[in-house]
This record gives structure tokens, C-alpha cells and sequence, in this order.
């Protein structure tokens, strides 16, 4: 009598997990601002600035696998805007990155706030369903209840 193994048996993943760094690859470090020549003005001072992706990947920090999601940076400036040729870099390297949802989107925030010191700043990233589930985190900062830029630490540093 032959035996009818189960799916279960059948298939293995053998702890496999894609090899992946950690969050020391983000680089921060190529974020680059440029003045906002309305600074201080009544009208400039309220300006919102809105930048959107739906390229952002990062991994799974258990697995390796690609996550893929919406990143939505909502914004206003005091002195400098964030120039976005290297904000697309700053972004692009956490594709080899494996790091939580719940630290992606703090510690993006973080970097970002260090990088243009602007009055207020929101962070959102939704997240591509897997298994059926889909997540949206955000995070946000603002400098009158919050304290300057160089306040914000995360427990990753």
C-alpha cells in the first residue's frame, strides 16, 4: 500500500531565507537639501510639499522576500527642501534592506527630518498585500510639539 504524503510534506522550504542586509545600509548620508527662497514669507511659510513613489521596496526581515509599497512624504519646509534626485538614492537603498514596516517608516522619518529640519513632516507607507493582508503604517514630526530635528533617536543608532 504506498502512502499519500501530504502537500505539507511534500514541500519544504528548508529554512530558506534570501540573504539580505541590515539597517546600517541606508544611506542617509546622500540626502541633499536646497534653500527655499520663501522661507519666512507669509505665503511660503504654509507651503506643502507632497512627493509620492509606488517603486519602494525593502525585504521581509524574516524571510529575505521583496516587499513592495506606496511611500508617501508630506511636508512643510522652514529653510531647505529636499532635492529629489537623492531622495529617489536614499530610497533606493533600502531595496536590499530587511527591516520591519514599523521601523521602516520611523526611521525614514528620522533621517528625513535630520536631513531638511523642516516645521512638520508625515511619513505613510502602504504596504503591498501578502497573504491577503495589507498593512499602512505613518509616522510624524512636528517641530513645535516635538522639538528641534536633532531631538528625534531612534534606538537603532
Amino acid at each position: 500500500m504506498s502512502e499519500n504524503p501530504t502537500l505539507r510534506d511534500q514541500f519544504n522550504a528548508g529554512d530558506k531565507v534570501l540573504p539580505f542586509k541590515g539597517p546600517e545600509a541606508i544611506d542617509s548620508g546622500c540626502l541633499e537639501c536646497f534653500a527655499y527662497e520663501y522661507a519666512g514669507t507669509p505665503h511660503g511659510a504654509g507651503m506643502e510639499i507632497e512627493t509620492t513613489t509606488d517603486e519602494f521596496t525593502s525585504v521581509c526581515p524574516f524571510s529575505g522576500l521583496p516587499d513592495f509599497a506606496e511611500v508617501t512624504i508630506i511636508y512643510i519646509p522652514d529653510e531647505y527642501c529636499l532635492e529629489l534626485r537623492s531622495l529617489k538614492y536614499y530610497l533606493l537603498s533600502y531595496r536590499d534592506v530587511g527591516i520591519w514596516y514599523e521601523h521602516l517608516v520611523n526611521r525614514m522619518l528620522e533621517d528625513l527630518v535630520k536631513a531638511c529640519k523642516p516645521t512638520s513632516m508625515a511619513v505613510e507607507i502602504v504596504c503591498n498585500p501578502r497573504g491577503g493582508m495589507a498593512s499602512t503604517v505613518s509616522a510624524s514630526y512636528d517641530r513645535e510639539t516635538m522639538g528641534p530635528p536633532e531631538s528625534l533617536s531612534s534606538s537603532a543608532e
